[in-house]
């Protein structure tokens, strides 16, 4: 009996190492695969100037001067515009270098863009500027009421 149960257990310990490493094979097998497809597959989205050439589909450029133009990043993925950035030798100005075929995609995705920084600084005026305005108040207190004190005034 005990030899039995022996018997049945190193066989069942035996089967279940063949089958795990099949399983290991063909799970390490099916990552290469992807990985392969993915070296493969062209890049999305930002990307250097040389990758995209590369791609052999043309290539245009804009001549852009914002500042914030960090923030276009996030438009040209939702339109999955592929695109790369290359600051000028004059400052504040960027090359924004795109495929030749994605020109209507980038023209939507550059409308969106300037409608939100519009948008943005019609409603959010600078921080910059409210803090130049807070000084200038507070500079303006600080004036009234020393001329108050010249007067004999109440001091606060």
């Amino acid at each position: 009996m005990q030899d039995e149960v022996r018997d049945k257990s190193v066989a069942l310990v035996i089967n279940v190492g063949k089958k795990g490493g099949r399983i290991t094979e063909e799970m390490l097998k099916w990552a290469i695969r992807e990985y392969r497809k993915q070296a493969k597959a062209p890049h999305h989205g930002k990307q250097s100037v040389k990758s995209l050439v590369r791609q052999g589909e043309g290539v245009q450029n804009i001549e852009i001067t914002d500042k914030n133009i960090k923030s276009f990043e996030g438009v040209a993925r939702k339109y999955g515009v592929d695109f790369a950035l290359r600051k000028s030798t004059e400052e504040g100005k960027y090359f924004v270098f795109f495929k030749a075929k994605e020109a209507d995609a980038l023209n939507a995705a550059f409308a969106e863009y300037t409608k939100k920084v519009l948008k943005r600084e019609k409603e959010k005026p600078s921080l910059r500027k409210q803090l130049a305005k807070c000084k200038q108040l507070a500079a303006q207190m600080v004036q009234d009421q020393e001329k108050h004190l010249g007067r004999g005034g109440i001091e606060h």
